[in-house]
Parts: C-alpha cells; sequence; structure tokens
C-alpha cells in the first residue's frame, strides 16, 4: 500500500518536476536576452534614443496584433474597455514603462552601459521601499538592513561619481512604478494583452514622433541601408519574446526563483559594458557596486527563508496570515 501511494506520488512530482524545469529554462532565456539588449541597442547607432524607443513601440504593437490575430486571444479586450479606471492605471503604468525604455536606451547608447546596470541591480530595493510608503507594508528585519545597505552605496556612488546615479535611479524607480501599477490594477491581463495595450497607448505618440523625426530629417530609418531599417524593425520582436517567456516562466516556477534569476540581467549588462563596450570603472565606483550586492543578497536570504516559512506554514495547515514571520 505504503508503495503503491509512493510510486503515484513519484508520477504525479514528475509532470510537475518538469514543468519547473521548462520554466527556469523559460526564464534563465528572457534574462539572458534582457542582459544582451546592450550589444543590441548599440547596433542601432547611430538612431537616437527617442527614435529607437518610437520604433520599439510601434513595432511591438504591430507584433502584438498579430499574435492576437493568430492566436484569436481578444476574451480580454472587452472586459478591459469596460474598466476605464484600470484603462487609466495602465496608461499611467505605459507612461513609466516608455520612460524606462527610453531612460535606458540613452544609457546603453552614450556609453553608460554600468550605470544602467545599477539601475536594475537596486530595482528591488526601490520596489521594497514603493511597498513601506505606498502600500503600507511592513518590512522583516533583513530588508530593512537590506534597504539601509543600499541607500549606503547611493550614497558612495554618489560621491565616486560626482553627481547622483540619474540614469540607475530614474530606471530603478521607473521600473518599480511601473510594477506597482500593474499590481493595483487587480488584474492580470497576461504578458501579450499586457504589451499590447500599453502600446496601444503609446501608439498615437510614438506614430507622430517618428514622422516628425522622418520629415525633419532626424531619423534614421531610410538614409542608412536596409540593414540598418530592418534592425530597426526588429525591435518589435526582441521586445516581445523575452517578456513571453518570461510569462512562460512565471507560471510554472516559484517566485523565489523568478526574484532570483531576475539577477542575471543586470549582471550581464555589466559585463557586457566592461567586457566588450570598453567602459572602465574606477576601483571606488567597484566599492559601491560591492555594497549593492551585499544588500541584494541580504534581500535574496530573506526571500528564501520566507518562501521556506511559507512552505512550511502550508503544509501544517496554518492560515498564512497567521503564520508567525521568520526570525530574523
Amino acid at each position: 500500500m505504503t508503495t503503491t501511494s509512493s510510486r503515484a506520488a513519484a508520477a504525479q512530482r514528475t509532470p510537475a518536476q518538469a514543468s519547473v524545469r521548462r520554466g527556469t529554462a523559460f526564464g534563465a532565456g528572457a534574462y539572458l536576452l534582457w542582459g544582451l539588449f546592450p550589444l543590441y541597442f548599440h547596433l542601432l547607432l547611430p538612431a537616437g534614443a527617442l527614435e529607437i524607443l518610437v520604433h520599439r513601440v510601434v513595432w511591438s504593437l504591430l507584433l502584438c496584433l498579430l499574435v492576437v490575430a493568430v492566436l484569436r486571444d481578444v476574451a480580454w479586450v472587452r472586459p478591459l474597455l469596460a474598466a476605464p479606471r484600470r484603462l487609466v492605471r495602465l496608461a499611467v503604468a505605459a507612461v513609466f514603462l516608455a520612460l524606462n525604455w527610453g531612460v535606458y536606451i540613452y544609457g546603453v547608447n552614450s556609453g553608460q552601459v554600468v550605470e544602467t546596470s545599477l539601475g536594475y541591480f537596486i530595482n528591488p530595493l526601490v520596489t521594497v521601499l514603493l511597498g513601506v510608503f505606498l502600500l503600507h507594508e511592513r518590512l522583516r528585519r533583513l530588508q530593512w538592513v537590506a534597504v539601509a545597505l543600499g541607500a549606503v552605496a547611493v550614497v558612495v556612488l554618489t560621491v565616486d561619481y560626482g553627481r547622483p546615479p540619474w540614469i540607475a535611479l530614474i530606471l530603478a524607480g521607473s521600473f518599480a512604478t511601473y510594477g506597482l501599477m500593474k499590481k493595483r490594477i487587480g488584474v492580470d491581463l497576461g504578458a501579450l494583452a499586457s504589451l499590447t495595450t500599453e502600446t496601444t497607448l503609446l501608439f498615437p505618440f510614438a506614430l507622430a514622433a517618428l514622422v516628425w523625426l522622418e520629415v525633419t530629417g532626424r531619423g534614421t530609418l531610410t538614409g542608412h541601408g536596409a540593414g540598418h531599417g530592418l534592425l530597426l524593425a526588429s525591435t518589435g520582436v526582441v521586445t516581445a519574446v523575452p517578456l513571453l517567456l518570461f510569462a512562460a516562466a512565471a507560471r510554472r516556477v516559484p517566485l523565489t526563483t523568478i526574484g532570483l534569476l531576475q539577477f542575471t540581467t543586470p549582471v550581464l549588462q555589466l559585463l557586457c559594458g566592461v567586457l566588450l563596450l570598453g567602459e572602465y570603472v574606477p576601483p571606488s565606483r567597484w566599492v559601491g557596486f560591492s555594497v549593492v550586492w551585499l544588500a541584494l543578497l541580504v534581500l535574496s536570504v530573506d526571500s528564501v527563508r520566507s518562501a521556506h516559512s511559507r512552505s512550511r506554514t502550508a503544509r501544517s495547515g496554518v492560515p498564512a496570515e497567521l503564520a508567525p514571520a521568520p526570525p530574523a
């Protein structure tokens, strides 16, 4: 009897484990592609940040509409149109997404890839702070330690740069705010529906900017060969593919795994900037980065401990809201 039950349990675990492995591979693929973005956007020169941004919006929307049409995935459209408040919040989210995209592209193509990677290193810390100040969440002790270390790192880097690391701070703040707005929407649109909606809301402005760039001669779509034009058009695919891989991963693996995988992206971006694009990082700046990494290590340890605590609570049948926080 026990042997039969054990075999049945093992048979049930095998598909689940295979799903987790696939999800981990999807997630790793998404973060790998995002980590290589500096090299891709560097190829789009001499196009400026604004031009690349508007091409990214236009071509992403066209690709999304094509995929929606092929899949006939339109069930989400009517409920969304019937909820104007959600549309307003999605519009705000889209603005912050565009800000994030634009500043990131500017940072990469102005030779500041290292600072852009810093933005995605400190993004989890900014997300935690938004949770405290806007959602009134209570932090555990290790989370407070991580936030304090992050603040120290920003001070160190400000002294090193001779200015606040604005690109990093704007990237971290805009992406964290984008995530917050999506959380407040209160409905899971899915990656395809979300990107379709956001790029639809941005499309009129992107199209107007694209026309203005071409009419005034500031655009590069038609004057730099077919290869350059195709690269600009490929921004839609480059935007959508890692996002869909991430969505496939998020459905299959625990949030803790996703949280740990996400650090792949800024690490690769940092390596691209230093090893492949020739950016110089003085020793004093490495000190600031080291403090950031220490903060992320503390945050990751807390996340793993919290996940294990929730897992034990679920197995014991204690409601999550009654379970004690893990000791810090």
